[in-house]
This record gives structure tokens, C-alpha cells and sequence, in this order.
């Protein structure tokens, strides 16, 4: 038997939704129900978030060697595809100064500032399908986590191929990965990119949601330029790019199956719900009856 129809206000016959499916409450209670993000909840689930993130990222043994060999071994890769050229992207960037510092201070700041914007923006503006643009996030950094501990890599700029370490060179604060904060960061969870990740979901959800052209434009250039920045300064090799588009790749599968649709095709504004409507005591006239 098909869907049953109800007749609307207007005349017209409309399939009936299922409660179980319109709810979300399959067997498995998937998919989920988007549902009107809490700012409390949003705000100490991020911070809570990323500071376990950091904390696991970081407690991942720095095993030197195997870094090195794992580097050693994404070269060769790259030089039999043919695509081994971020030492001569890097030495071109380190020689021009305000271009080299500017990057360095691209790569120290936009990734946290840029991810946490947008998803302000999407608080805000698309709050039906801010949950699920945030689990594509989470899921994406989640996974990378794996990535660094069953693959540990280190960057071409503490590796013996004549890379230079730009933010060594010139001084830069701010950056986790050279300088005086070296040591409070993991130097060998280079695969996959994060910045990678955390930029392309970016693009796409601006290219997917903004309404005014220029936004969409960044969308698209903002990973693209990342891209160059993350090879520029020494810290990533392509592959790592790879890799960074792989977990996002995982990310928005685990949203697709959760919430049963990507974020951009899920209603922008989700109506709030209103509280079971008590039954009125009954009246004289209604007991005598």
C-alpha cells in the first residue's frame, strides 16, 4: 500500500508523513530529526571539543623515526607521481619576505578563526542545518585523529630535504608548529591535514549556502589558497592535502547517514516545538453528559 494522503486547508491531497519517520524514530532512530541548536550547549560542546582534540592529538607518541620514514616514504611517492614540488613552492614563497610572513601568519590564525566564524554564521542564519554541518566537522577531526597515531609524519620542514622552516626563519608568533610553542604541539600528526579539512568544509558550506556571489567565491578560494600556504611554509606535503579531503570525505558520510540527508539539502530554520497541549477539566454540562 502507498503513503496515506490528508486533505489540506487549501483543498489539496498531501502524503501523510509517518511520525516514526518525520521524528526520527526508526528502530534504529536513524535518521535523526534536525533539531534548534542551544547556544550554552554549542559553545561548551566546541570548547570541550577541541580542547579533548588537542589533548589526544597531542599525547599521540612523537616517534621521530617513524615520522621520518613515513616522510621519507610520501616523497618517493610524490616524486614517481610527479608532483614533488613543494620544496621549490617553498624556497619561491621564503623569498619574498612579506609574502613568506603573511603566509606564516595565515597558517597560524584562519584556521581557527575562519571555522569558528562559520559556524557562528551558520548558527545564526541556518540553524536546522547547523548540527549536522557541525557533526560533518567533528566527524572529519575525529578520524584525522586515527590518522595521526596509526601514521605519524613529519613535515618537510624537520626533514633533511632542504625545506625551510619560515616561521623559524623569520621569527613568527602564533604558530604551533615552529618557534617558541614547538614544543606544545605534536610535530608529527602532518597526515592528514586539518587545515585542509577544516578549510574545504568551510568552501563548500559557504558555496552551498551563501546567497550573495562573492561569498560563494571565497568559499571556493579560501582551501585553495590554504592549499598553498600549508605547502608554501614547509608544513605539509600534498599528500596530506589528500588525506585531509579523505576524512572530510568520511565526515559528511557519518552526517549523511545520521541525519539522512547532506546539511545543505535539510531545512534552513527548524519551527520550534511547542510544549503537549493539557486537556481542559471537564465541566458540569460535560460530566452530566
Amino acid at each position: 500500500m502507498g503513503d496515506s494522503t490528508v486533505t489540506s486547508l487549501g483543498g489539496r491531497r498531501e502524503a501523510a508523513v509517518p511520525p516514526a519517520r518525520a521524528a526520527g524514530q526508526g528502530p534504529l532512530r536513524l535518521p535523526r530529526a534536525p533539531r534548534r541548536p542551544r547556544l550554552w550547549f554549542e559553545v561548551l560542546l566546541i570548547a570541550v571539543s577541541y580542547w579533548t582534540y588537542s589533548l589526544i592529538r597531542n599525547a599521540v607518541p612523537e616517534q621521530r623515526g617513524e615520522a621520518l620514514r613515513n616522510a621519507g616514504l610520501v616523497w618517493h611517492v610524490e616524486q614517481q607521481l610527479g608532483i614533488a614540488v613543494e620544496r621549490s613552492v617553498n624556497h619561491v614563497a621564503d623569498s619574498v619576505t612579506w609574502l613568506i610572513v603573511g603566509m606564516n601568519y595565515y597558517y597560524a590564525t584562519l584556521h581557527f578563526v575562519v571555522t569558528l566564524g562559520v559556524l557562528v554564521w551558520l548558527y545564526r542564519g541556518h540553524p536546522g542545518r547547523y548540527a549536522a554541518a557541525r557533526l560533518v566537522l567533528f566527524a572529519t577531526t575525529g578520524v584525522a585523529l586515527v590518522g595521526y597515531y596509526l601514521f605519524p609524519l613529519a613535515p618537510p620542514r624537520l626533514t633533511h630535504g632542504g625545506f625551510v622552516d619560515t616561521v623559524a626563519v623569520h621569527h613568527t608568533w602564533g604558530s604551533m608548529a615552529s618557534g617558541d610553542l614547538k614544543h606544545m604541539s605534536n610535530q608529527y600528526a602532518a597526515m592528514p591535514s586539518m587545515h585542509i579539512g577544516w578549510s574545504l568544509w568551510c568552501g563548500l558550506v559557504l558555496f552551498a549556502l551563501a546567497r550573495v556571489p562573492w561569498a560563494r567565491v571565497l568559499g571556493l578560494l579560501y582551501p585553495v589558497a590554504t592549499l598553498v600556504v600549508i605547502v608554501a611554509t614547509a608544513n605539509h606535503f600534498w599528500l596530506d592535502a589528500v588525506g585531509g579531503v579523505a576524512c572530510l570525505a568520511f565526515g559528511y558520510g557519518v552526517a549523511r547517514v545520521w541525519y539522512g540527508a547532506l546539511p545543505h539539502a535539510l531545512p534552513r530554520h527548524v519551527p520550534r516545538q511547542r510544549p503537549p497541549e493539557t486537556p481542559e477539566p471537564a465541566g458540569p454540562a460535560d460530566r452530566a453528559a
